[in-house]
């Protein structure tokens, strides 16, 4: 039989779960931000999937600054149509 190759999500959830550790040293708001921040990354892993070749940790990282990105010009817009 062949191997199977893990897919992004399960690359993801095992990257997310490799910060495990550094998660419950943080302070509880501090893990808020950071629960927040993973979450981020797990809405872009359609995409991810599509990235196979790449690094997961990299594509992990693009999508969180992707929803960054969304937030900043959402509260642009919000305080008066700047760069929107």
């Amino acid at each position: 039989m062949g191997r199977t190759v893990p897919t992004y999500r399960l690359h993801t959830e095992s990257i997310i779960n490799d910060w495990i550790d550094y998660r419950r040293a943080l302070r509880e708001k501090d893990r808020e931000v950071f629960d927040e921040l993973m979450y981020k990354a797990r809405l872009h892993s359609s995409a991810g999937s599509y990235t196979a070749h790449l690094d997961p940790v990299a594509t992990m990282f693009l999508s969180i600054l992707l929803e960054l990105q969304k937030e900043v010009r959402r509260l642009k817009v919000e305080r008066g149509g700047e760069g929107a």
